[in-house]
């Protein structure tokens, strides 16, 4: 049987973009970081770190967001625990009456320089251990105030977010941006928490955030019972929502060339609206 680290190098090894040689800057220490959105704006707090244990190991994870609100686990995409993420952890924080949103350390410490590099550490993931530490994450939210808790992620962190919607009973709602999980992971057709998905009309991962991947989910999820929406975004390729100067820098250097605010509005908009649906207001 084919591990989920195999079915992605597959899906993931059919995009052009693979071989493309670029490399950014590095990162400061992830635990001094502050993201630019919470260094602007006046209302957010920086991130701070916690240690959450499950089974016989511990992990860092990086909470913002006011305390006793529902809380929200945001999954990292293959690069680690990068600006991006914590970018979108900062903005779901602020969104409607606020959010608890935590970011669990997956990789442990562990981050991407270039696409190489990110392949390898997604296939070097412990996905079955992945779902444990999101299941940790979200029994740590609803011990410290969260009365009901979502999980959304990215790419790889979408995948793992539907993943947590199948074999999380403690997760309330999922919203999962471009990225399936292969079935001998998690099958969605026995999902437990109510999903939403996005995917971009031109991604070019085949079988893992393509279009036929998407309508495929779609399909899992009719004959799950679950309330769900999948919403495909025209004209949009992989990571369309990442909107920083660094991520627009690093997608064209990926040859992802397409910018629509459009679609990232309406995309959090629905995101904004399920969250609220599922997990109450603040």
């Amino acid at each position: 049987m084919a591990t989920p680290q195999l079915l992605l190098r597959r899906a993931f090894s059919s995009s052009s973009f693979l071989s493309s040689p670029f490399r950014r800057p590095p990162l400061h220490p992830a635990r001094s970081f502050v993201p630019p959105r919470a260094a602007m704006a006046s209302s957010a707090a920086p991130f701070h770190m916690v240690q959450i244990q499950r089974d016989d190991t511990t992990f860092d994870a990086y909470v913002v967001g006011k305390e006793n609100a529902p809380g929200i686990v945001v999954l990292q995409e293959w690069w680690g625990v990068d600006y991006e993420i914590k970018n979108h952890a900062v903005h779901i924080s602020q969104i409607g009456e606020g959010y608890r949103a935590l970011i669990p350390d997956l990789y442990r410490g562990k981050v991407a320089l270039d696409v190489a590099e990110a392949q390898h550490l997604m296939e070097g993931l412990d996905w079955p251990g992945a779902v444990k530490d999101i299941q940790a994450s979200v029994k740590w939210l609803k011990a410290n105030g969260s009365p009901k808790v979502g999980v959304t992620g990215y790419c790889m962190g979408g995948a793992l977010s539907i993943a947590s919607g199948v074999s999380v009973p403690e997760v309330d709602a999922v919203v999962a941006f471009y990225g399936t999980p292969p079935s001998e992971l998690a099958d969605a057709s026995k999902a437990q928490a109510p999903i939403q998905a996005h995917f971009g009309e031109l991604d070019s991962f085949v079988g893992f955030a393509d279009v036929t991947a998407a309508k495929s989910l779609e399909e899992k999820l009719k004959s799950s019972g679950v309330p769900h929406e999948v919403h495909i975004y025209p004209g949009c390729s992989h990571a369309f929502m990442n909107t920083s100067p660094e991520a627009v820098k690093r997608r064209k250097e990926m040859g992802l060339t397409d910018e629509n605010q459009a679609a990232i509005d309406l995309a959090w908009s629905r995101f904004s609206t399920w969250m609220g649906r599922f997990l109450g207001s603040a």
